[in-house]
C-alpha cells in the first residue's frame, strides 16, 4: 500500500512511495508525530539520479523486516535534496562537521525538535569494510534513545550550538583587488594537473566556475597561463569519457584523474554551466572543438532534458536496464560498448575503425570488458565522413537501448543557468532555435514559478508548481538567465523581471549590517540554523551568483544599491579566494567583472538593420569580463543603457562605457571588437 509520499510531486520521493517504510515528507506534522510518540526522527536525504541512494533503497527500504523496525521505532522522513537544498545544507554541514565527510544518501537521526545526534551516509545490509549494517545502526540509535536519552540530548544540543557559531559575518568594506585575484591564480596553478587538465586528484569534477574565472582573468590581464589552463582542461574533458561522444553532454564527474570513466548521471546544471564555458572558450580562442562541444551540449539539453512545458528536467540517471531481460539496472549500461557490440552495429571493417577512433579495447576501460568512448588526440588522420557515419549509426543503435530514467522536475535555479547558456550559445553561433528554447524556459519560470509578488517557487513538474519556496540560488540564477536574455534579445521585460527578483534578494536575503547573504529568506521556514554558504559546489553558490547578478543589473540600470550590495557580498571572496580558489570560482569571476567595470555596451539602431545586427553580435562576442549589452532604439524606453544615445551619421552606433562614463561612439565593427577584447569573426 502506498505511503504518504504517493501525493508528492518529486520523482525521487515518488520512487519511495511503494516502500514498506511509512515515509513522511518533510513537514511539521512529521515532527509533531515524533513528539507524540516519543521517538527519534530518521531523516534520509537523496535525489533521483543518485546511484547509492537507489542501492540503499533496494537493500534496506524495500526489505519488509527492516521497514518494520524503522516504522516501530522512528518517524521516517524522506527529503529530495534538490527540492529542499536548505534542509540538505543544514544537516550536511552537521554530517561533515561530525565525520569529516559527507555525501548522498545522507542518513541523519534527529530529536523530535529537529536536532541531529547521529550521522552517516550509505549503510550496507550487512557489516562491510568496517561499516555497520543499516540494521545495526537502527538498533544502536534505538538503544541510545531508550537507555541514554540525556546523553543524546547533550550531544544534539552541542551540535546545534556549534552550527550556530559558524555564521558568516564578513563585514567587508571592499571587494578583492588585483593582489587577491593574482594570489587566487597562483593557488590554482599549484593545484593544476598539467598532465591531465583539471585540478586535484580523483575523483575529478568539471571545474566550470573556475574556468569562467580563468577566461575572465585572461581577458582582463592577458595572462597566457590562465587561458592555457582553461583551454587544456576543456580539451581533456571534451576528449574523455566524461563527455558523451555520441549524444553530447557531460556526465557528473570522472572517477579517475584522466577523465576516462565517468559517474554516468547527467545533470542539467553541469551541462548548462559547461555549455556556457565552452561557448565562451570559443569566443576567446576560436577553438573548433569548443564550438562543437558547446553546440552539442546545447542540443543535448534541448533534446533530452526539454519538458513539454518548455522547461528543462533536472537529470538523467546513471543506471539503466542492462538489456538482458533480467530487469537488472546497471550503471553506464546505456553508454558503454564492447568490440562485439560495435561489430554487430557497424560490421567488421567499420567496427575496427570505431575501436581505434573511440579507444575501445578488448579488455575494456570500464567494467566486464566494456569501454567508455573517448576521442583521439589526432582526429585529422581519420576520414571525417566515415567517422560521422559511424557516429550516427552508433547513436541510433544506442537510442534503441533501454534509456536511463529522467528526473522530470524543473528546478528554477538550474533552468536559469540553462536560459543563460542557451541564449548566449544561440547568439554566438547564429542558432535562433536555441534562443527560442531559452525564451520558452524563461516564460515557464515567469508563468509558473513566479507569483504575483515576484516570489519564486523552487520547483515544478508536469506544469504543476511545487510547494517549496525558492532559495537564494533560485533568485540569483534565474535573474542571471533573464539578464542574459535581455542582452541577447534586447527585450526590456527580462531586465524588469530580473529586477523584481534581485529586489527580493536585497530585502529578504541580505544582512543589512554586514552585507552577508543567507541561502534562505528571512521569512522562510525556520530550521536549526539559517543556512549560509559562499563556496561553490556543483553550482555557483547562491552568495556568488547573487553578487554576479546584482553587479550585472547595476551595470544595466545604474542602480547604486545593487552595485553596493554586490561589492559588499564580494568581501567574502577577498577573504576566501586566495586560500581556496577552487571553491569560489564564480565569486572570483564576478570580482574580475567588477575590476573591469564591468563594461556597459549600448548598440543603438533600427531592429533588423544589418549594421545593428553586426554591432550587436560583435558586442556579445566581446571578451571583456562580465560586460552587459543592450540593443534597440534610443526612444524605446525598454533598456536604460539606450537612453539618450543618438545614431552617428544616421548609422547604427555602439557606445562602450564603464560606470556610465563612455568612450567615443563608433559605427565601426572593428573598433568595437578592439574595444571589447577582440572576438573571433567566424
Amino acid at each position: 500500500m502506498p505511503n504518504r509520499l504517493a501525493h508528492e510531486t518529486s520523482p525521487y520521493l515518488l520512487q519511495h512511495a511503494d516502500n514498506p517504510v511509512d515515509w513522511w515528507p518533510w513537514s511539521e506534522e512529521a515532527f509533531m508525530e515524533a513528539r507524540r510518540r516519543g521517538v527519534p526522527v530518521h531523516l534520509s536525504v537523496g535525489y533521483s539520479s543518485c546511484h547509492w541512494c537507489h542501492v540503499l533503497a533496494r537493500e534496506s527500504f524495500e526489505d519488509e523486516a527492516v521497514a518494520a523496525s524503522m516504522n516501530a521505532h522512528f518517524v521516517n522522513i524522506k527529503v529530495d535534496r534538490e527540492e529542499r537544498p536548505d534542509v540538505d545544507a543544514v544537516y550536511m554541514e552537521a554530517v561533515q562537521a561530525a565525520t569529516g565527510q559527507g555525501g548522498w544518501p545522507m542518513t541523519v537521526f534527529l530529536t523530535p525538535e529537529g536536532e541531529p545526534f547521529y550521522f552517516g551516509t550509505y549503510f550496507p545490509p550487512e557489516p562491510r569494510h568496517g561499516m555497520p549494517s543499516f540494521r545495526q545502526v537502527l538498533e544502536g540509535v534505538r538503544a541510545a534513545w531508550t537507555d541514554r536519552r540525556e546523553e543524546v540530548a547533550e550531544v544534539a544540543g552541542k551540535i546545534v550550538r556549534d552550527l550556530a557559531g559558524r555564521e558568516l559575518k564578513f563585514a567587508a568594506v571592499d571587494a578583492p583587488g588585483e593582489d587577491e585575484l593574482a594570489q587566487a591564480l597562483l593557488g590554482l596553478t599549484r593545484e593544476y594537473d598539467a598532465a591531465r587538465g583539471g585540478f586535484g586528484r580523483a575523483p575529478k569534477f568539471p571545474p566550470s566556475m573556475v574556468i569562467e574565472f580563468l577566461l575572465r582573468h585572461a581577458a582582463r590581464t592577458g595572462s597566457e597561463g590562465a587561458l592555457q589552463m582553461a583551454q587544456d582542461t576543456c580539451e581533456r574533458m571534451a576528449r574523455g569519457g566524461i563527455y558523451d561522444q555520441l549524444g553530447g553532454g557531460f556526465a557528473r564527474y570522472s572517477v579517475d584523474r584522466e577523465w576516462v570513466v565517468p559517474h554516468f548521471e547527467k545533470m542539467l546544471y553541469d551541462n548548462a554551466l559547461l555549455c556556457r564555458v565552452y561557448a565562451r572558450l570559443w569566443r576567446a580562442t576560436g577553438s573548433e572543438l569548443a564550438r562543437r562541444v558547446a553546440l552539442e551540449t546545447a542540443d543535448f539539453m534541448v533534446r533530452e532534458l526539454g519538458t513539454n512545458e518548455g522547461g528543462f528536467a533536472s537529470a538523467l540517471d546513471a543506471d539503466s536496464d542492462d538489456g538482458t531481460g533480467s530487469g537488472k539496472h546497471v550503471e553506464g549500461a546505456y553508454y558503454v560498448w564492447t568490440p562485439e557490440q560495435l561489430t554487430e552495429v557497424l560490421g567488421e571493417e567499420d567496427a575496427r575503425l570505431a575501436t581505434q577512433y573511440f579507444g575501445v579495447t578488448e579488455e575494456g576501460t570500464f567494467e566486464e570488458g566494456a569501454s567508455v568512448l573517448q576521442l583521439p588526440q589526432h582526429e585529422g588522420v581519420f576520414d571525417a565522413e566515415r567517422i560521422e557515419s559511424v557516429r550516427e549509426r552508433l547513436h541510433g543503435a544506442r537510442s534503441r537501448r533501454p534509456a536511463p530514467g529522467r528526473d522530470d522536475k524543473v528546478v528554477a535555479a538550474w533552468n536559469g543557468l540553462a536560459v543563460a547558456a542557451l541564449a548566449e550559445t544561440g547568439a554566438y553561433f547564429d542558432r535562433p532555435d536555441l534562443v527560442d528554447a531559452a525564451i520558452a524556459a524563461a516564460d515557464l519560470l515567469v508563468r509558473l514559478h513566479l507569483d504575483e509578488k515576484a516570489r519564486l517557487a523552487r520547483t515544478s513538474k508536469d506544469g504543476h508548481v511545487g510547494a517549496n519556496a525558492g532559495v537564494l540560488e533560485d533568485y540569483a540564477d534565474v535573474a542571471e538567465g533573464f539578464l542574459a536574455l535581455a542582452s541577447v534579445t534586447g527585450e526590456g521585460v527580462w531586465l524588469e523581471f530580473a529586477g523584481f527578483l534581485l529586489d527580493h534578494v536585497l530585502v529578504r536575503f541580505v544582512d543589512e549590517e554586514s552585507g552577508a547573504l543567507y541561502d534562505t529568506a528571512v521569512d522562510a521556514e525556520k530550521l536549526i540554523r539559517r543556512p549560509q554558504d559562499p563556496t561553490d559546489n556543483a553550482t555557483p553558490s547562491g552568495w556568488s551568483a547573487a553578487a554576479g547578478a546584482l553587479l550585472s543589473y547595476a551595470a544595466h540600470t545604474g542602480s547604486e544599491p545593487h552595485r553596493t550590495a554586490a561589492e559588499r557580498a564580494l568581501g567574502v571572496v577577498k577573504a576566501l579566494g586566495p586560500r581556496a580558489p577552487r571553491f569560489i570560482g564564480w565569486g572570483l569571476a564576478t570580482a574580475e567583472a567588477l575590476l573591469d567595470g564591468p563594461r556597459e555596451v549600448a548598440v543603438v539602431g533600427p531592429e533588423g538593420h544589418p549594421g545593428t545586427r553586426e554591432l550587436h553580435r560583435t558586442a556579445l562576442l566581446g571578451t571583456a569580463p562580465g560586460a552587459v549589452v543592450a540593443v534597440g532604439t534610443a526612444d524605446s524606453g525598454e533598456l536604460p543603457l539606450l537612453a539618450d544615445r543618438p545614431l552617428v551619421g544616421g548609422e547604427p552606433t555602439a557606445y562602450v562605457c564603464r560606470n556610465f562614463t563612455c568612450d567615443a561612439p563608433t559605427t565601426d565593427v572593428d573598433r568595437l571588437r578592439t574595444a571589447l577584447g577582440g572576438a573571433p569573426t567566424g
